[in-house]
């Protein structure tokens, strides 16, 4: 395992390195400057707005910016923001833990609710519980995120005003009654990801129950006297697993990114509602450093789902 596990980190690093390249291309040529506020400032002479653009290495050429920037990730540095003129490095971790609140508490939430819906919709098939749950995961991940995080504003907010619509990044929790709206105000984006989310894990589960319960190990199981609960939990919920360790593992990357929609109609101030304001100032280093770190989460989940497949199933050997 630790030779497989240090084989996976070999190779991880020439694919990290292919994606920041790719990044980098994509950034450099696309439209936008990033001293574009300064050309609006008739106060700021021309001389003065180059002088900024050499200082910045703007005016090298694409290869020498990718190397020095890849020079200073590795290094630790992440550079400035070209809009806040603040290191890049804290811009990220002054957002992260807002974002990880909501969408570690989205996706918590969705696995435990959708593993026991996926198991018991597949122990009675095309039941009443089976149609309902079937229903309502296909509504949660057809229906895209921005429209149902406005139905819960309409309904819950403007309608009802149970709920504030907007996200006080502000609130310090330091009692229990701002432990209280804390929990009001992450209700509905964590309903909005969570829901999503939960739609696409329990259909896997059903899927993959459906698929192991005919299967001869089960029935053997069964045969020897175990209890149908015991063949379930032990036997089947843990073979159907591997699949949906995949999906689970390969989910958080793609609930960060899906997190940006909700981020902005919630003005959560996280993660994504950074990443889209950099986008609309041109601001590459901040963009470089997220995007960068959402090909890092792709690259380290997929080795953990590795990890997890010899766990969950001893005939898997990393030989």
């Amino acid at each position: 395992m630790g030779t497989y596990i240090l084989r996976r980190l070999v190779f991880a690093v020439p694919t990290l390195i292919g994606i920041s390249m790719i990044l980098f291309l994509i950034l450099a040529l696309a439209p936008g400057d990033p001293l574009a506020q300064f050309a609006a400032d008739p106060s700021v002479p021309p001389e003065v707005r180059e002088n900024i653009r050499r200082q910045l290495g703007l005016d090298d050429p694409i290869h020498i910016q990718y190397l020095k920037w890849f020079r200073s990730m590795i290094s630790g540095d992440w550079g400035f923001s070209f809009a806040s003129r603040a290191p890049v490095a804290s811009l990220i971790w002054q957002r992260l833990p807002q974002t990880l609140l909501v969408v570690g508490s989205a996706y918590v939430l969705s696995v435990l609710i959708a593993i026991p819906i996926g198991v018991l919709s597949s122990i009675r098939p095309y039941s009443w519980f089976d149609n309902i749950a079937t229903t309502f995961a296909f509504v949660g991940f057809s229906v895209p995120t921005f429209f149902t995080g406005l139905v819960l504003i309409l309904v819950f907010s403007v309608n009802l005003r149970w709920l504030p619509f907007i996200y006080d990044s502000t609130l310090r929790v330091n009692s229990f009654e701002t432990f209280i709206l804390q929990i009001k105000q992450m209700i509905m984006p964590v309903t909005v990801l969570a829901l999503f989310q939960t739609g696409a894990m329990t259909r896997f589960v059903r899927s993959a129950m459906l698929d192991n319960l005919p299967q001869d190990y089960t029935r053997t199981a069964r045969s020897k006297g175990l209890a149908e609960r015991t063949v379930i939990i032990r036997h089947v919920l843990r073979n159907s697993l591997i699949p949906v360790v995949t999906l689970v593992a390969l989910g958080v990357p793609t609930i960060f990114s899906g997190a940006i929609v909700t981020e902005q109609i919630f003005r959560i101030n996280g993660i994504g509602e950074l990443l889209i304001k950099s986008i609309q100032n041109s601001d590459t280093p901040v963009v470089m450093a997220i995007t960068f770190i959402f090909a890092t989460l792709v690259v380290l989940f997929n080795l953990i789902a590795d990890v997890i497949y010899g766990i969950l199933d001893p005939r898997i050997r990393y030989d």
